[in-house]
Protein backbone atom coordinates (compact mmCIF):
# COMPACT_ATOMS: atom_id res chain seq x y z
CA UNK A 1 0.00 0.00 0.00
CA UNK A 2 1.64 3.27 -0.88
CA UNK A 3 0.10 7.08 -0.20
CA UNK A 4 0.94 10.45 -0.29
CA UNK A 5 -0.43 13.40 1.09
CA UNK A 6 0.44 17.24 1.25
CA UNK A 7 1.45 18.00 4.59
CA UNK A 8 3.76 20.60 5.97
CA UNK A 9 4.26 22.04 3.10
CA UNK A 10 5.39 19.12 0.50
CA UNK A 11 4.17 15.96 -0.66
CA UNK A 12 5.20 13.01 2.27
CA UNK A 13 5.19 9.43 0.48
CA UNK A 14 4.57 6.48 2.85
CA UNK A 15 4.53 2.98 0.86
CA UNK A 16 4.22 -0.17 3.32
CA UNK A 17 4.89 -3.47 1.63
CA UNK A 18 3.84 -5.67 4.48
CA UNK A 19 0.75 -8.08 4.15
CA UNK A 20 -0.51 -6.71 7.30
CA UNK A 21 -0.34 -2.72 6.02
CA UNK A 22 -3.88 -1.40 6.53
CA UNK A 23 -5.08 2.18 6.61
CA UNK A 24 -4.93 3.09 10.01
CA UNK A 25 -1.27 2.74 9.77
CA UNK A 26 -0.86 5.47 6.94
CA UNK A 27 -3.59 7.49 9.08
CA UNK A 28 -1.52 7.55 12.38
CA UNK A 29 1.62 8.81 10.02
CA UNK A 30 -0.08 11.34 8.42
CA UNK A 31 -1.67 12.69 11.79
CA UNK A 32 1.64 12.61 13.27
CA UNK A 33 3.25 14.57 10.74
CA UNK A 34 0.32 17.48 11.45
CA UNK A 35 0.87 17.69 14.62
CA UNK A 36 4.76 18.68 13.78
CA UNK A 37 3.27 21.01 11.67
CA UNK A 38 0.96 22.45 13.93
CA UNK A 39 3.30 22.59 16.56
CA UNK A 40 6.92 23.44 14.94
CA UNK A 41 5.54 25.51 11.81
CA UNK A 42 7.24 29.40 11.97
CA UNK A 43 4.32 29.75 9.28
CA UNK A 44 1.22 28.90 11.69
CA UNK A 45 0.48 31.94 14.11
CA UNK A 46 -0.54 29.41 16.80
CA UNK A 47 2.45 26.99 16.30
CA UNK A 48 5.13 27.01 19.72
CA UNK A 49 8.11 28.13 17.22
CA UNK A 50 5.38 31.34 16.15
CA UNK A 51 4.64 31.98 19.88
CA UNK A 52 8.80 32.15 21.11
CA UNK A 53 9.29 34.59 17.91
CA UNK A 54 6.43 36.80 19.31
CA UNK A 55 7.56 36.54 23.27
CA UNK A 56 4.58 34.50 24.03
CA UNK A 57 6.28 31.47 24.83
CA UNK A 58 9.69 30.65 26.59
CA UNK A 59 11.57 28.09 24.97
CA UNK A 60 12.19 26.74 28.42
CA UNK A 61 8.25 26.42 28.73
CA UNK A 62 7.47 25.09 25.51
CA UNK A 63 6.93 20.84 25.16
CA UNK A 64 8.43 18.03 25.63
CA UNK A 65 8.94 17.66 21.68
CA UNK A 66 10.50 21.35 21.43
CA UNK A 67 12.54 20.43 24.11
CA UNK A 68 13.78 17.45 22.24
CA UNK A 69 14.46 19.37 19.02
CA UNK A 70 16.22 22.18 20.78
CA UNK A 71 18.62 19.46 22.79
CA UNK A 72 19.27 17.93 19.46
CA UNK A 73 19.40 21.27 17.61
CA UNK A 74 22.50 22.22 20.09
CA UNK A 75 24.10 18.87 19.89
CA UNK A 76 24.30 19.68 15.75
CA UNK A 77 25.51 23.33 16.48
CA UNK A 78 28.60 21.79 18.52
CA UNK A 79 28.87 19.12 16.32
CA UNK A 80 29.27 21.02 13.06
CA UNK A 81 31.98 24.03 14.73
CA UNK A 82 28.47 26.37 14.16
CA UNK A 83 27.62 25.49 10.97
CA UNK A 84 24.20 24.80 11.99
CA UNK A 85 22.34 27.13 14.25
CA UNK A 86 17.84 27.61 14.71
CA UNK A 87 18.74 31.25 15.29
CA UNK A 88 18.88 33.52 12.57
CA UNK A 89 18.94 37.75 13.11
CA UNK A 90 16.98 36.81 16.84
CA UNK A 91 14.36 34.73 14.72
CA UNK A 92 13.82 30.99 16.06
CA UNK A 93 13.44 28.73 13.31
CA UNK A 94 13.83 25.04 14.09
CA UNK A 95 12.67 23.72 10.49
CA UNK A 96 16.66 22.47 9.88
CA UNK A 97 16.25 19.79 12.31
CA UNK A 98 12.51 19.23 12.54
CA UNK A 99 11.77 17.60 9.06
CA UNK A 100 13.86 15.22 9.77
CA UNK A 101 13.32 14.20 13.38
CA UNK A 102 9.82 14.23 12.18
CA UNK A 103 10.74 11.52 9.29
CA UNK A 104 12.59 9.56 11.91
CA UNK A 105 9.66 9.42 14.39
CA UNK A 106 7.15 8.28 11.95
CA UNK A 107 8.95 5.79 10.85
CA UNK A 108 9.65 4.60 14.43
CA UNK A 109 5.60 4.38 14.51
CA UNK A 110 5.64 2.14 11.45
CA UNK A 111 8.15 0.09 13.08
CA UNK A 112 6.70 -0.40 16.71
CA UNK A 113 3.23 -1.36 15.00
CA UNK A 114 5.26 -4.37 13.74
CA UNK A 115 6.11 -3.01 9.96
CA UNK A 116 9.00 -4.14 8.81
CA UNK A 117 9.14 -3.32 4.65
CA UNK A 118 8.63 0.38 4.02
CA UNK A 119 9.89 4.14 3.62
CA UNK A 120 8.80 7.39 4.50
CA UNK A 121 9.46 10.36 2.18
CA UNK A 122 8.28 13.84 2.76
CA UNK A 123 10.15 16.31 0.57
CA UNK A 124 12.73 14.10 -0.75
CA UNK A 125 14.17 12.82 2.48
CA UNK A 126 13.59 9.45 2.94
CA UNK A 127 13.95 7.18 5.70
CA UNK A 128 13.63 2.98 4.84
CA UNK A 129 13.09 -0.14 5.93
CA UNK A 130 13.75 -3.69 4.82
CA UNK A 131 13.38 -4.62 1.35
CA UNK A 132 10.90 -3.75 -1.40
CA UNK A 133 7.85 -5.38 -3.04
CA UNK A 134 10.49 -7.28 -4.88
CA UNK A 135 12.38 -8.62 -1.82
CA UNK A 136 15.15 -6.20 -2.87
CA UNK A 137 16.74 -2.69 -1.13
CA UNK A 138 15.14 0.30 -1.75
CA UNK A 139 16.52 2.00 -4.76
CA UNK A 140 16.87 6.75 -4.15
CA UNK A 141 17.14 8.56 -7.41
CA UNK A 142 19.35 11.25 -6.71
CA UNK A 143 17.69 14.48 -8.80
CA UNK A 144 20.14 16.36 -10.86
CA UNK A 145 19.32 20.10 -9.66
CA UNK A 146 19.27 21.68 -13.00
CA UNK A 147 16.81 19.55 -14.16
CA UNK A 148 14.41 17.49 -11.75
CA UNK A 149 13.44 14.91 -14.72
CA UNK A 150 16.63 13.59 -14.84
CA UNK A 151 18.40 11.76 -11.82
CA UNK A 152 22.18 11.79 -11.71
CA UNK A 153 22.79 8.87 -8.98
CA UNK A 154 20.87 6.10 -7.58
CA UNK A 155 21.55 4.32 -4.40
CA UNK A 156 20.19 0.91 -2.74
CA UNK A 157 19.61 1.22 0.95
CA UNK A 158 18.19 -0.78 3.73
CA UNK A 159 17.51 0.33 7.27
CA UNK A 160 18.99 3.82 6.14
CA UNK A 161 18.15 7.38 5.90
CA UNK A 162 18.97 9.72 2.94
CA UNK A 163 18.34 13.29 2.83
CA UNK A 164 19.49 16.22 0.25
CA UNK A 165 20.03 20.26 1.47
CA UNK A 166 20.11 22.74 -1.81
CA UNK A 167 18.36 25.77 -3.05
CA UNK A 168 17.47 24.80 -5.92
CA UNK A 169 13.99 23.75 -5.06
CA UNK A 170 13.16 26.52 -2.85
CA UNK A 171 15.43 28.91 -2.99
CA UNK A 172 18.00 30.31 -0.89
CA UNK A 173 16.67 28.80 2.45
CA UNK A 174 20.52 27.59 4.56
CA UNK A 175 22.60 30.25 5.56
CA UNK A 176 26.05 30.15 6.84
CA UNK A 177 25.79 30.98 10.73
CA UNK A 178 29.43 31.74 10.79
CA UNK A 179 29.70 34.62 7.78
CA UNK A 180 26.10 36.16 7.61
CA UNK A 181 27.55 37.45 4.07
CA UNK A 182 28.13 34.05 2.20
CA UNK A 183 25.64 33.91 -0.47
CA UNK A 184 26.85 30.24 -0.52
CA UNK A 185 26.17 29.73 -4.17
CA UNK A 186 29.01 27.62 -5.17
CA UNK A 187 27.20 23.97 -4.56
CA UNK A 188 23.31 23.37 -5.18
CA UNK A 189 22.98 20.23 -3.92
CA UNK A 190 24.71 17.80 -1.13
CA UNK A 191 22.72 14.70 -0.55
CA UNK A 192 24.25 13.05 2.68
CA UNK A 193 23.29 8.92 3.53
CA UNK A 194 23.32 8.19 7.19
CA UNK A 195 22.15 5.62 9.63
CA UNK A 196 18.65 6.67 9.82
CA UNK A 197 17.13 10.30 8.16
CA UNK A 198 17.27 12.46 11.26
CA UNK A 199 21.05 11.89 11.23
CA UNK A 200 21.56 12.32 7.66
CA UNK A 201 19.07 15.46 7.58
CA UNK A 202 20.86 17.33 10.43
CA UNK A 203 24.29 16.65 8.94
CA UNK A 204 22.86 17.67 5.32
CA UNK A 205 21.81 21.49 6.48
CA UNK A 206 25.32 21.71 8.36
CA UNK A 207 27.05 20.46 5.67
CA UNK A 208 25.37 22.69 2.92
CA UNK A 209 26.21 25.84 5.01
CA UNK A 210 29.92 24.66 4.39
CA UNK A 211 29.96 25.26 0.98
CA UNK A 212 32.74 23.37 -0.81
CA UNK A 213 33.93 21.85 2.37
CA UNK A 214 30.60 20.50 3.51
CA UNK A 215 31.64 16.85 1.63
CA UNK A 216 34.84 16.80 3.29
CA UNK A 217 33.06 17.18 6.87
CA UNK A 218 31.29 13.94 5.76
CA UNK A 219 33.55 12.12 4.80
CA UNK A 220 35.14 12.38 8.13
CA UNK A 221 32.08 11.04 9.84
CA UNK A 222 31.99 7.29 10.42
CA UNK A 223 29.07 5.77 9.45
CA UNK A 224 28.09 8.61 6.34
CA UNK A 225 28.58 9.06 2.79
CA UNK A 226 27.78 12.19 0.68
CA UNK A 227 27.75 13.28 -2.62
CA UNK A 228 27.58 17.20 -3.76
CA UNK A 229 27.24 18.72 -7.35
CA UNK A 230 28.85 22.19 -7.29
CA UNK A 231 27.44 25.37 -9.57
CA UNK A 232 29.10 24.34 -12.41
CA UNK A 233 27.67 20.92 -12.57
CA UNK A 234 30.73 19.38 -11.13
CA UNK A 235 30.13 16.32 -8.56
CA UNK A 236 32.17 15.25 -5.64
CA UNK A 237 31.47 12.29 -3.12
CA UNK A 238 32.72 10.63 -0.20
CA UNK A 239 34.94 7.82 -0.54
CA UNK A 240 32.45 5.18 0.71
CA UNK A 241 29.29 6.82 -1.65
CA UNK A 242 29.80 4.36 -4.78
CA UNK A 243 29.41 1.72 -2.53
CA UNK A 244 25.81 2.38 -2.22
CA UNK A 245 25.15 3.41 -6.53
CA UNK A 246 22.80 0.46 -7.89
CA UNK A 247 19.67 0.82 -9.77
CA UNK A 248 15.89 -0.35 -9.59
CA UNK A 249 12.58 1.23 -8.96
CA UNK A 250 13.26 4.69 -7.73
CA UNK A 251 12.08 6.81 -4.86
CA UNK A 252 13.32 10.17 -5.83
CA UNK A 253 15.06 12.85 -3.54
Amino acid sequence: MKQTRWLMGMPITVEIVDASANAEAFDAVYAYFDYVDRTFSPFKETSETSRVNRGELALADAGDDMRIVLELAELTRQETNGYFDVWHDGVFNPSGIVKGWAIDEAASLLYVRGFQNFYVDAGGDVQVYGTNGHGQPWTVGICNPFDLSQIVKTVRLDDRGIATSGSYMRGRHIYNPRSSGDPLDEIVSLTVIGPDVLEADRFATAAYAMGRMGVFFVEALPGFEAYMIDRDGQATMTTGFPSYVGSGALIAT
